[in-house]
């Protein structure tokens, strides 16, 4: 399991390399989903999160950000999304 405080490291390493700026980040239970990106640019994180592989955050964290920059699953949403996890 990861630190919530490391965590929220790795969402702002990821966000450097995304070129994107999350106004906030939070970590809470959640029990539809892993995370969510609101308009306004606060990311929440679900707990359950933290007890996952690194590959699994990683691909969470980097979907969200991209919602900063892209608040659709579009095609470049997508397209994207595959360039920063291979």
């Amino acid at each position: 399991m990861v630190k919530p405080e490391r965590f929220k490291e790795q969402v702002v390493e990821w966000a450097g390399n995304i070129g994107v700026e999350p106004k906030e980040i939070h970590i809470r239970e959640m029990t539809r989903k892993w995370a969510s990106c609101s308009t306004k640019g606060r990311l929440t994180f679900s707990k359950a999160l933290l007890e996952e592989p690194k590959k699994k955050r990683d691909s969470v964290i980097v979907h969200e950000l991209l919602h900063l920059r892209y608040p659709n699953h579009s095609k470049m949403f997508h397209m994207m999304l595959k360039s920063y996890l291979r």
